[in-house]
């Protein structure tokens, strides 16, 4: 049965643990769950030589990469060095003309350099830049969720999400994503399953909805 299950491999949002997947559970006789955390960049390390080094943790075949908001970049560029079985992109972009106008905005003033310093110190601010301002409880899941406070990562992954230069689609990403996103406002391009009223964070609060459909998705069959 071993050579039967399908490796899914998961990497989480910005600066988050693999904790917003707590909630996420597969049928374990198809499936095995892999959690990938974020490593620490090097000095003026190229997204793609980050997303090399990504797939250096990965131990398996034809696995399935799914990544959300930051990590749906991340699994994007990984599925660039890897054969994959499933790509699958969660509350994120696929181009980079799917930003809001206010990250465009961002990008042309370079007003990104001056951002991550006051955000290393202040949880709730750099909660609201990776979750959105819908959570509730707000603290207390933020010190939950967010483990990486290193400010050179978060310099430099601040800069990656804004200066992300895809121009097209990957043909083979599956885009899921909620109406309701206010970090990355619903403005799919190409092919994208909306999930009614989802939020930024929809894999925490939403998680039902991807326990019952992620396997059909993996497996090509009709969701519910």
């Amino acid at each position: 049965m071993s050579q039967d299950i399908i490796h899914v491999y998961f990497v989480p949002g910005m600066a988050a643990s693999p904790l917003i997947f707590e909630n996420i559970k597969l049928p374990k006789d198809q499936f095995k769950m892999h959690m990938l955390e974020w490593l620490i960049p090097a000095k003026n390390e190229s997204i793609t030589q980050y997303a090399k080094r990504m797939v250096e943790l990965i131990e398996h075949d034809n696995v399935v990469l799914v990544g959300v908001s930051f990590g749906g970049i991340m699994v994007q560029e990984m599925s660039k060095h890897i054969k994959l079985k499933k790509l699958i992109v969660v509350s994120s972009v696929k181009t980079k003309h799917e930003f809001s106008k206010r990250m465009k905005l961002a990008r042309m003033t370079k007003a990104y350099k001056i951002m991550p310093t006051s955000l290393v110190n202040n949880i709730d601010a750099l909660a609201k830049y990776t979750f959105g301002n819908t959570i509730k409880k707000r603290v207390a899941l933020y010190r939950k969720y967010l483990s990486v406070t290193n400010k050179q990562y978060l310099d430099w992954a601040i800069k990656q999400v804004i200066c992300w230069d895809q121009e097209k689609p990957l043909p083979e990403a599956i885009h899921i994503h909620g109406e309701k996103d206010a970090v990355f406002p619903h403005r799919c391009l190409g092919e994208c399953i909306t999930v009614k009223g989802g939020t930024h964070i929809m894999i925490i609060d939403r998680y039902k909805w991807f326990n019952q459909n992620l396997p059909k998705l993996i497996l090509d069959e009709e969701l519910a």
